[in-house]
């Protein structure tokens, strides 16, 4: 299994128990979706891993509690602190309407209800503060904000994403 195929589901952050249990800080606004799964990837050393659950219960809202089979003893659950979880993409919730995942609209296009075609979507920038489509347009990047009042559809059928940016945004990429 590659990164790509999975998605970040959280952090190993702790132990919970001398008997190997681990507490997962998970990173979701559903955590009741990740209770009962029989297995996940571990990030070793860049290496995703299999680990097949044994037990697993919700603890304090975003943390699972879980008991790995053949993780059994303190010095077993210690190799596992501070390591990054993954499941595999078709884990996640189907998303309707204007909702998506960033990884789920690389190559869409973009149409702005005012300027047109203003290019496909190659990367998702969401080190900012603001998480930005970033658009190829011919060789130029051109960056719009990923903005609920910008956003008017999300067409999946047609891998198209429309929206209404400000008068002037688009063709401060393009003049010259």
């Amino acid at each position: 299994m590659k990164k790509e195929e999975c998605f970040y589901l959280g952090k190993i952050v702790s132990k919970y128990s001398f008997k190997g249990e681990l507490l997962i800080k998970l990173d979701t606004d559903e955590p009741g979706l990740y209770e009962n799964l029989d297995a996940m990837f571990i990030d070793l050393r860049n290496n995703l891993v299999p680990f097949f659950i044994e037990s697993s219960q919700l603890h304090k809202s975003d943390l699972l509690r879980v008991r790995f089979e053949d993780v059994d003893n303190e010095p077993d659950a210690d190799a596992l602190i501070k390591c990054d979880v993954y499941l595999p993409l078709e884990f996640l919730p189907k998303l309707e309407g204007n909702k998506f995942y960033f990884h789920e609209v690389i190559g869409f296009k973009v149409e702005d209800i005012n300027y047109g075609t203003v290019g496909t979507i190659v990367s998702i920038n969401d080190s900012t503060a603001q998480a930005l489509f970033e658009i190829d347009r011919d060789g130029i990047e051109i960056l719009i904000p990923m903005n609920d009042e910008f956003i008017n559809k999300i067409d999946r059928v047609n891998k198209t994403v429309f929206v209404e940016t400000p008068d002037g945004l688009i063709d401060l990429y393009l003049e010259e």
